[in-house]
């Protein structure tokens, strides 16, 4: 049954802690014992009571204070056995819950760019926030509560046959009545609380939407359509939520019943039976306390079994993501490369997205090392698309690109792309101090290091006027700085952590003339010794690479030098006269 592989994989996830697991399940087959001696006791002492005439005084009290002594232990242990997992699974469930959190952390940012553009980052962090929560509640409330009730159920319960087989088998048809109703429960109500769930989860990833994009809402006045959509999904989640709460209430019902009637029978057939002399009144007395023992538990396990069906699909969704696996995979014995020199190939490269049409196709071109390789052509040529692959953001379908005469899928994924630096279009920075945003390719840096590559990116002036300096916060996605500051800070990101490759991916289009001429200058100083790809539509930023690669519908139509391709009269010259002509190129989506 797929609820029951669902929490066992739960369980499975605890293997690091497996003894202190192991601990708590004895120290609740010991409570269960313990509860299970207490009504044993109680009649014990009734019968005693009951036969007290027929006894002497010493012997009456002898045996009284040996079996209050019993009891007093009992319950001294019983507390002491308490404390001892309230403790462990406290610390247990905690523990993993962090250690879980991590795991799904590492694990979603390890993913590729094929999976983060099919998945809203409002759904991840949901799912990794209600799943680690789900299974920290379950983990503590299993280990605290609810293990020492089955294990009662499974273990202790046909014991109660050894004492009064008659009265046993009342409870057992209690427990099995519970088990068999929960069953036919879970089976009703866990496809509709995944439909639930697939709300909730869309809720999420709506709302992370609009607030991410809260500009375009109130600048389109979408306020009441996107408060209406949320609506919406709400109204549904409740539609689909309230049967099965109503299952679950009837199930809570049907246990108190159930419960209820065993009682008033064990109370009927313990007369009987001691009418016949089949049973003494202490052993009914006993079986009373059992019966309201059981139906205590058995009511807290209905509430945890019906909280588990409500967790299970956001537990579903927490492991798919967990099982999800890289389309860019990197090999067992996968090479780990030093410092590069950057010589760079390309050899009959074809690229396509799963499902679609060929973007790239026959890519074939070769960088040594310290050459710089500019790719121009018009938006969706398959520029961008090529530096993503030297990247290995994405591997090709077709040919293979080398590094240093390694090809990319015989690399570690790490020490690849600690050999490439990028400066993207649209500068990307985390919302964290300047000083952080600047570490982030070279933790190790020193400040001195910081401020030299702030000054060749013509960042310094700037971060010098922020009251805190490079403390400044720079906001959400760097909303706190100008465009042309954001850029700054990005180039100087990638003058900090000094790789041997290089990819300019339109890196001074943010920036105006003037700062743009500034930038190219410390550019020209990064670049140096380096193997450098630009990315332009701005063709004068290009002027000066060894080698131009123009690209059209995927393909690589010309090659040469700036002067050389203008003189050929062909595709590049005609991006040129474009753009000295100051009309926009068409656009090829």
């Amino acid at each position: 049954m797929r609820f029951i592989r669902l929490y066992g994989r739960v369980l499975a996830l605890l293997a690091a802690d497996r003894w202190v697991a192991i601990g708590l399940a004895f120290a609740a087959l010991a409570l269960a014992g313990l509860s299970f001696l207490e009504p044993v006791l109680f009649g014990r002492v009734v019968d005693l009571l009951a036969r007290s005439e027929r006894l002497p005084a010493e012997a009456l009290w002898a045996e009284a204070f040996a079996l209050l002594a019993l009891w007093g232990a009992v319950g001294l242990s019983g507390i002491g056995a308490n404390v001892a997992v309230a403790l462990l699974s406290d610390r247990m469930a905690h523990r993993n819950r962090l250690l879980v959190m991590g795991r799904y952390f590492q694990h979603v940012l390890s993913l590729p760019l094929s999976f983060h553009g099919d998945t809203q980052s409002g759904r991840l962090m949901k799912i990794m926030l209600m799943g680690s929560d789900n299974l920290f509640g379950l983990w503590l409330s299993f280990f605290r509560d609810h293990l020492i009730t089955f294990i009662a159920a499974l273990v202790l319960l046909p014991l109660t046959l050894f004492l009064n087989w008659r009265l046993g088998l009342l409870l057992i048809g209690l427990v099995v009545l519970f088990a068999v109703v929960s069953a036919w429960v879970i089976r009703k109500t866990h496809a509709a609380q995944g439909q639930v769930e697939a709300l909730h989860t869309q809720l999420a990833g709506n709302a992370q939407d609009a607030l991410s994009n809260v500009i375009v809402v109130q600048s389109f006045s979408r306020l009441g359509s996107e408060a209406r959509l949320f609506g919406e999904i709400v109204r549904q989640v409740l539609d689909r939520q309230f049967p099965v709460l109503n299952w679950w209430a009837v199930v809570a019902v049907l246990t108190r019943a159930a419960a209820t009637l065993t009682v008033i029978a064990i109370f009927v057939l313990g007369t009987v039976l001691h009418l016949r002399g089949q049973a003494s009144v202490g052993e009914i007395v006993a079986f009373m306390g059992f019966a309201t023992l059981l139906i205590a538990r058995l009511e807290g396990a209905v509430g945890f079994v019906s909280h588990m069906v409500m967790q299970a699909p956001a537990l579903d969704q927490f492991f798919t993501v967990m099982d999800a696996r890289s389309s860019v995979p990197e090999k067992p014995n996968a090479i780990t490369l030093g410092r590069v020199e950057g010589a760079v190939r390309f050899e009959q490269v074809a690229f396509a997205y799963p499902g679609g049409p060929r973007i790239l196709d026959g890519i074939e071109f070769e960088a040594p090392p310290g050459r710089t390789i500019a790719l121009v052509g018009q938006t969706g040529a398959g520029k961008s698309t090529a530096m993503s692959l030297l990247q290995r953001l994405w591997d090709p379908v077709e040919g293979r690109i080398t590094l240093d005469g390694h090809d990319l899928r015989d690399l570690s994924l790490d020490s690849l792309r600690r050999n490439i630096g990028v400066v993207f279009q649209e500068a990307l920075l985390f919302n964290r101090s300047i000083r952080d945003n600047l570490l982030v390719g070279r933790p190790d840096a020193t400040q001195d290091e910081i401020e030299r590559a702030c000054r060749m990116a013509e960042a310094a002036e700037f971060i010098a006027r922020k009251p805190q300096g490079y403390d400044t916060m720079v906001g959400e996605r760097g909303s706190a700085l100008s465009g042309g500051q954001r850029q700054r800070l990005a180039i100087a990101r990638a003058l900090l952590k000094d790789p041997p490759v290089l990819i300019l991916d339109e890196a001074t289009s943010a920036l105006d003339a003037a700062t743009e001429a500034r930038v190219q200058k410390a550019l020209k100083a990064l670049m140096a010794g380096r193997t450098t790809f630009i990315i332009a539509h701005r063709l004068s930023t290009v002027r000066d690479a060894d080698e131009i690669l123009v690209f059209d519908g995927g393909k690589v139509v010309e090659r040469g030098d700036f002067d050389t391709l203008v003189r050929q009269g062909g595709r590049f010259a005609e991006l040129v006269r474009t753009q000295l002509a100051g009309t926009p190129e068409p656009a090829n989506a």
